[in-house]
């Protein structure tokens, strides 16, 4: 019997040691010392590891940004791209933050870019002005082997780019070729000016002698014909073409010779002629270009 009191006291001495809480935390604490320690170890070897990360293989102080500081680096760098590509050596390299970035832009283009935009105007310039010269060159042997001698030209003061054009012929039947034979006109004479981007704007022209009336021709010499200005013009004209059609626009508008008293010996004047067509220009611009009749030729 008193061994089995003796079994019951120790059965619960041990169930109450088992439930005691200061017991059980003594209990936990024995073992779970070194497992609180270690995760105290992982988990500052986790914020150390977060805190001071590694060197970066590009430099000891290049330290990688967190989740949020990074995003935010991201929405700096693509607002700033496009400063960046119009900064100089410093932003188009992509040295520093933001800050450089912005401040690179703010220098301006570097002297490379200054350099290189003045080149392409003058290597434009110098393209066009050897597709001009082509150009009138192609058009002086095209009239040197005209059969008829409807016109021939002699270079202004030996410039290619200034012509002085003598239109030999017009309509027999007109009343402007017997003022020419009645006054011993041997010719009409014009003066034709090609612009830098010629064959692709058209020629100045204007009547030198003899002083003519009507026939499309006004003030100064000016000539109103449609494809002579930018809008009519073609590149595909020749200038023997456009004399042509200017013979034919002379007897159409009835032109003939002044022979006015005080009037007749006034020469015309370019920059009369040079006012009076940016005058019409602008007005058939506005109003439009009178198209005859089909009947008229």
């Amino acid at each position: 019997m008193a061994t089995l009191l003796r079994k019951i006291g120790l059965i619960r001495l041990h169930n109450r040691d088992t439930e005691d809480p200061k017991h059980h935390h003594n209990h936990r604490g024995g073992g779970g010392g070194q497992q609180s320690a270690s995760l105290r170890g992982k988990g500052g070897a986790k914020s150390g590891g977060h805190k001071q990360p590694p060197p970066h293989p590009g430099g000891a102080g290049d330290a990688s940004p967190g989740p949020g500081k990074g995003r935010r680096a991201n929405e700096l760098a693509q607002r700033d791209r496009p400063a960046v590509g119009a900064a100089g050596a410093a932003g188009a390299a992509g040295a520093g933050g933001p800050r450089e970035r912005a401040a690179g832009a703010r220098a301006g283009p570097g002297p490379a870019v200054a350099a290189g935009s003045s080149l392409v105007p003058a290597a434009r310039q110098q393209h066009c002005t050897q597709v001009r010269s082509r150009r009138l060159m192609k058009e002086l042997q095209d009239i040197a082997r005209l059969s008829d001698r409807f016109i021939s030209v002699e270079l202004v003061d030996e410039s290619l780019f200034d012509w002085n054009v003598k239109l030999h012929q017009v309509d027999k039947d007109s009343v402007l070729w017997q003022d020419m034979k009645e006054t011993n006109t041997e010719f009409i004479l014009l003066n034709l000016t090609f612009p830098d981007n010629f064959p692709f704007s058209p020629p100045f022209m204007r009547v030198l002698s003899p002083r003519l009336e009507n026939g499309y021709v006004l003030d100064g010499g000016a000539i109103c014909m449609e494809l002579l200005t930018p809008r009519g013009w073609s590149s595909a004209y020749t200038v023997e073409a456009v004399m042509r059609q200017f013979a034919a626009s002379l007897v159409k508008g009835q032109g003939r010779i002044c022979r006015k008293a005080g009037k007749s010996k006034k020469s015309f004047s370019r920059k009369e002629a040079e006012a009076t067509f940016k005058s019409l220009v602008k007005t058939h611009e506005k109003y439009g270009w009178v198209t005859p009749p089909v009947s008229d030729g």
